[in-house]
């Protein structure tokens, strides 16, 4: 059993490298995590702002999970955290899963591109 973390973001090149690694990655009993990272707030922000932030990820990891149910016999999990512009938050939770494959859809508006 191996977990694979997949980095979701709002684009088609995010689905496209899921779909890939589904169909080549992922064997019968592979753990699928979906890591949604929202960019980090200023501490003016309120509550409610950060709880939409957390929510419209959730929303959009959920959207990836209905990719992921065809595929039987897989585990799915979602994680949505906050993290930094330069992509230590990703590299820490690949880290404390131990996750043996990271994928990314990498695109000119990905926070991990620049």
């Amino acid at each position: 059993m191996e977990k694979i973390v997949i980095v979701v973001e709002d684009v088609e090149i995010a689905r496209t490298a899921l779909q890939w690694a589904l169909h080549n990655i992922l064997r019968y009993g592979d753990v699928v995590i979906l890591l949604h990272v929202y960019p980090t707030a200023p501490r003016s922000r309120n509550k409610k702002k950060l709880r939409r932030l957390r929510l419209k990820g959730f929303h959009l990891a959920l959207s990836f999970k209905d990719i992921c149910n065809s595929f039987p016999n897989t585990k799915t999990e979602i994680i949505v955290t906050e993290g930094d512009h330069e992509g230590r938050r990703v590299a820490a939770v690949v880290r404390e899963i131990g996750a043996s494959t990271l994928v990314l859809g990498l695109h000119d508006r990905s926070f991990l591109y620049r």
